[in-house]
């Protein structure tokens, strides 16, 4: 893979951008835009069907339309591009250099072994001391926990145990003994940043990284808290409490802001993110904000029309069974269902009525049945 990358490096065949376009170096992204425009649709191969010439010219002028359009790639090809005018074959002028033109997106800088920080210092726009700032934010954490049906009916509060690293109450966080002051880091100097330089054939290369002493901060304690070390952290195993809003749905996950980890020496603390596992209820399925239940009626009472109990998931309710309902009928209590999570609304609860038929039969009935049946005939 490295040799790959040095033969695309050494083999390259540097462009000037700028020229391709047909714009000066001082030109603004409108002026890029513009000459853009006007080229690839001069130059659009369903305007020069078989032309090869004119298809490699549009496909220059859409590399290079990418690139000059793009601030980050811009400034990374005024910095290390050629400056050579069209045709020029090789680099020109005072800014060239060994990598104008060549795209090193595919790569990866743990493809390129020793020399992988080197390049990703190099090409990934963004320096390793800032990625280390970045990383000084506490950890997110994600746990999962299980609630009765009932509890997402109705919302409430949750207390669970929980070990992470949080702020040293002793310090406060800064990760200083109190009382004691600030001092310019020895380390760094106060920049937050250590430089080593690399030599390779291409030249001198600096790159700058995190100061690992102050953690970029520039500043260092002069006496370290005794109970974090300097840290600013302690591992704690205790209780957090959360609030699960009425309406939550089975495998939703809430946000609790700042509730993670903490981060280095004051940094900001990470959130924690709550998977909910609602156990099933047996007398009631959920679908969405509705409910679903059914019921089972004698057939003498679903014959004659009647009146029965149905307990929603607040409270029971009469519900009215018109004679002649039908096996599996269904009825909708209107906004009997769950909440709707964060709002004032409630979905429905659906009733399914089955038909209870006995099996057997006192005499009674059978000849009163068999009377029904000569009545009808």
């Amino acid at each position: 893979m490295l040799l790959s990358l040095l033969s695309a490096i050494l083999l390259v065949v540097p462009k000037d951008l700028y020229a391709v376009l047909g714009v000066s170096r001082s030109a603004s992204k409108e002026d890029i835009k513009r000459a853009y425009r006007k080229l690839s649709k001069e130059h659009h191969p369903d305007r020069h069907k078989g032309d090869k010439g004119a298809e490699q010219k549009f496909k220059e002028v859409n590399e290079a339309y990418e690139v000059l359009s793009d601030e980050k790639k811009r400034a990374m090809y005024d910095q290390f591009g050629t400056t050579g005018g069209p045709g020029s074959g090789g680099a020109g002028g005072g800014g060239a250099g060994p990598f104008g033109g060549f795209n090193f997106s595919g790569f990866k800088p743990e493809d390129l072994g020793g020399f992988g920080d080197l390049f990703e210092s190099f090409f990934g726009g963004g320096g390793g001391a800032k990625r280390g700032r970045r990383d000084q934010r506490g950890r997110d954490l994600q746990v999962a926990i299980e609630v009765a049906f009932a509890d997402v009916v109705q919302g409430m509060d949750r207390s669970f145990q929980l070990e992470r690293q949080r702020p040293c109450k002793k310090c406060g966080g800064s990760g200083a003994e109190e009382g004691t002051k600030q001092v310019t880091c020895r380390e760094c100097g106060g920049t937050g940043e250590v430089t080593r330089t690399t030599q390779s054939f291409f030249g001198t290369f600096r790159q700058a990284s995190v100061c690992e002493a102050c953690g970029g901060a520039g500043k260092t304690h002069e006496y370290p808290c005794k109970n974090c070390g300097g840290d600013g952290r302690v591992r704690s195993h205790e209780a957090v409490t959360i609030h699960i809003p009425a309406g939550m749905q089975d495998g939703q996950t809430l946000r609790v802001r700042g509730e993670g980890e903490a981060g280095v020496k004051g940094a900001a603390i990470g959130d924690l993110y709550v998977t909910v596992r609602v156990k099933p209820d047996p007398a009631f399925e959920r679908d969405g904000d509705d409910i679903r239940s059914s019921v089972s009626i004698p057939v003498t009472e679903v014959l004659l029309g009647t009146e029965i109990p149905v307990q929603t998931v607040r409270e029971p309710v009469t519900l009215k069974i018109p004679a002649g309902t039908q096996p599996g009928q269904v009825f909708r209590l209107k906004g009997k269902g769950m909440p709707v999570l964060n709002t004032s609304r409630f979905g429905d609860h659906y009733v399914t009525v089955n038909v209870e038929i006995p099996t057997r039969l006192s005499k009674a009935e059978q000849k009163l049945l068999e009377e029904w049946k000569r009545i009808r005939g």
